[in-house]
């Protein structure tokens, strides 16, 4: 009826990979120009960078629509089966309450020592919305149940 195709998803992270691969072998090519002396980043390098994080998300949504619908979505209710998924929530939501632990000792660190380190703390509360997403992909999996509705091709809707 309905496909869920992975194969766009894999091009465009093959895609992406190239975006990438194409901005190091610029820098690389800048450098030695230069006499071997690294160079800030050039705008053709953000460029492919920018692009490059484009495509790698939208793969990686490709990748998650495939894994949450399925390959073929059919019309009806799908009842979810929840197998060994909890044991997966349970160690991410270990994880969330781990890292929002770390987290809070690295901004009470930072307010005591006047030390402002933006980089780890923006990193670890990635990582803690990463689990986050995580988590609500598994409930979504295992847990809710999914309902198709198709409507017949000569419907009143202008699209």
């Amino acid at each position: 009826m309905y496909r869920n195709d992975r194969v766009i998803p894999f091009f465009t992270l093959v895609f992406a990979a190239a975006l990438f691969l194409m901005s190091y072998l610029d820098g690389r090519h800048i450098t030695a120009l230069s006499g071997g002396k690294p160079q800030p980043l050039s705008v053709g390098q953000i460029g492919l960078i920018s692009l490059g994080l484009v495509f790698l998300v939208y793969g990686i949504i490709g990748y998650i629509s495939v894994w949450l619908e399925g390959r073929e979505l059919r019309p009806g209710v799908h009842k979810a089966r929840p197998g060994k998924a909890q044991w997966v929530g349970m160690a991410l939501s270990v994880l969330a309450v781990a890292l929002s632990g770390l987290f809070v000792q690295a901004i009470v660190h930072s307010l005591r020592t006047q030390e402002n380190h933006p980089g780890a703390e923006g990193i670890i509360f990635g990582s803690i919305s990463l689990t986050v997403a995580g988590l609500l992909m598994v409930y979504k999996h295992y847990y809710q149940d999914d309902e198709v509705h198709v409507e017949s091709e000569d419907s009143e809707v202008p699209w």
